[in-house]
């Protein structure tokens, strides 16, 4: 047998493998996901039937979720728009600290600041669910508990550390030279940052954007403990209260769910490229 021809059977022996486990990993991925909607399209009695498909779908339960029409899904919309508010300031708050820290740390010469990032993701050490205690009890010495603001405090210490990291190293790949020209030509520092530096980090910019948003949007632990009126809950701890009721409608439950997980989805898809193409360059600039 030639080598050529060896070549081309093994390479075709790879594909092949990698075709397979693909089809595998998508299955296992989409399964969870087809249940969900299967659940969603049932009535109650009919969840836990045997059937693959839903012999007789139908949209009750997103209709129940739109109209608020269930008791555990009196306020939905009003826990929609607490996950929207947490997650921009979320957000918003990150792009400014860990934008204005590494530019500090950077651009402005700042000495030893390379401590200063490094120390950063040492917080990373300590899984966030070992805080969780520690962290309900500073909230509650000044007097944040059942305040949004708590939350929004403690995605925001978790969310920073990552995003000094991947601005600082994208922050590696524009050039020094601009900075020196902008100074030549009378900019201070405010305007080097607002004119150069962020215009030229608008790739890295959305990818922590979009990171810090879903990350407070998926957060249940804290918003549960540092939460507890029904005007302040959020979504997923709202969503929480089904496992604890006597009567737990799934459907109702992945409906809900289902619309939940859209506006990530959504986000996510609009800013994929910017999002891969910041956090990559993000992670070879250096």
């Amino acid at each position: 047998m030639s080598l050529a021809r060896r070549a081309r059977r093994n390479r075709l022996g790879v594909e092949t493998a990698a075709a397979v486990l693909s089809a595998l990993l998508i299955v296992w991925t989409l399964v969870p996901l087809y249940n969900m909607v299967r659940v969603a399209l049932q009535e109650k009695e009919d969840v836990f039937s045997n059937s693959v498909i839903p012999e007789t779908p139908t949209l009750h339960s997103f209709w129940t979720v739109f109209k608020e029409s269930y008791w555990l899904l009196a306020n939905f919309w009003g826990q929609m728009a607490n996950s929207f508010y947490i997650g921009i300031v979320v957000a918003s708050l990150t792009l400014i600290i860990g934008t204005l820290a590494a530019f500090t740390i950077g651009r402005m010469r700042f000495k030893q600041g390379w401590m200063l990032s490094n120390a950063a993701l040492m917080t990373y050490m300590i899984p966030m669910s070992f805080l969780a205690i520690p962290f309900y009890g500073i909230m509650g010495k000044y007097g944040l508990t059942n305040n949004p603001i708590a939350v929004i405090a403690v995605e925001v210490t978790f969310a920073t550390p990552y995003a000094i990291f991947i601005f600082s190293q994208y922050g590696a790949s524009i050039p020094m030279e601009l900075d020196e020209a902008a100074r030549i030509d009378g900019a201070s520092p405010p305007q080097i940052f607002f004119k150069i530096y962020l215009p030229l980090m608008a790739p890295a910019l959305v990818a922590i954007g979009t990171y810090a948003l879903l990350l407070s949007w998926n957060e249940y632990l804290y918003a549960f403990l540092l939460l507890s009126s029904e005007g302040k809950l959020t979504v997923p701890v709202g969503l929480g209260k089904f496992l604890n009721s006597d009567e737990a409608p799934w459907n109702y439950l992945m409906a809900a769910a289902i619309l939940y997980a859209i506006p990530p989805m959504v986000i996510y898809y609009a800013f994929r490229r910017k999002m891969s193409g910041g956090l990559t360059m993000g992670g070879v600039k250096g």
